[in-house]
């Protein structure tokens, strides 16, 4: 069964960082592509960046520039490194096996305060 679970989110001011975390399970990690999606209140799922089981990496215009998504396969883990963070970045940030986040952990709280 796959399981994920994110870590990391927070309330910062506008500029500041973060760094989330995913610990992942049930499947061959280090094989599979992983991605970060978000959800802003009241709206749909967005995706934010992805990473192959090569390590090339893919960002969301968005974020393009700010974000940064790694993954250590010794630990099961990707992450997202966040820069610059701006209030449009507020929302639920999940991690996820597919770009459309169909399947994702249960997700973690960036709040960014103007």
């Amino acid at each position: 069964e796959v399981q994920l679970v994110e870590s990391g989110g927070g309330l910062v001011q506008t500029a500041e960082s973060l760094r989330l975390s995913c610990a992942a399970s049930g499947f061959t990690f280090s094989s599979y592509w992983m991605y970060w999606v978000r959800q802003a209140p009241g709206k749909g799922l967005e995706w934010v960046s992805a990473i192959n089981s090569g390590g090339d990496t893919y960002y969301a215009d968005s974020v393009k520039g700010r974000f940064t998504i790694t993954r250590d396969n010794a630990k099961n883990t990707p992450y997202l490194q966040m820069n610059s963070l701006k209030p449009e970045d507020t929302a639920m940030y999940y991690c996820a096996t597919d770009s459309r986040g169909n399947v994702r952990g249960q997700g973690t709280q960036v709040t960014v305060s103007s």
